[in-house]
């Protein structure tokens, strides 16, 4: 019990996929949306590994602290938002959103001003209670369209 209330979780239960999810909400919350990159030095291992990286996006933790500056870059406004979260072990499966208004150039697409919104899954691994490697999947078509550089089924040719 603590302060007087039942404590959710087991004695011998492992605390390890809470404690991971809780790295995650760092992670986004800092280096995403606030543009903190220096957090990631203490959230990230430096050899992280992104398993299905952007166009030239280099591998290791500088890897991923360039990639996030490129979006924000071109998204400043950018707002991540995590909507449903799996833990198991040393793995977190989260089901997010990103909102940003397209301000500069993003994978050669010169600014459009429009505002997206493109939703995904990730998959990481931590290790040691740093991000060790992550699978990232968003519906890039969708974002493709929202810019305006992929026509929409039944739009305008």
């Amino acid at each position: 019990m603590i302060h007087g209330l039942e404590h959710p979780f087991r004695e011998d239960q492992d605390l390890s996929g809470a404690q991971n999810i809780v790295t995650l909400e760092r992670f986004v919350e800092e280096v995403i949306n606030q543009g903190r990159y220096e957090a990631a030095d203490e959230l990230v291992e430096e050899n992280f590994v992104e398993l299905d990286p952007l166009p030239g996006q280099r591998q290791g933790r500088e890897g991923l602290k360039d990639v996030i500056r490129m979006i924000r870059t071109a998204f400043p406004d950018i707002h991540w938002v995590v909507e449903e979260t799996i833990a198991s072990e040393d793995k977190v499966v989260s089901r997010f959103k990103w909102t940003g208004t397209h301000r500069g150039e993003f994978l050669g697409i010169p600014a459009t001003g429009r505002t997206i919104t493109v939703p995904g899954v990730v998959i990481d691994r931590l290790s040691g209670g740093k991000m060790a490697d992550s699978r990232i999947l968003m519906d890039t078509l969708a974002m493709m369209q929202q810019l305006g550089v992929i026509p929409t089924p039944g739009g305008p040719a």
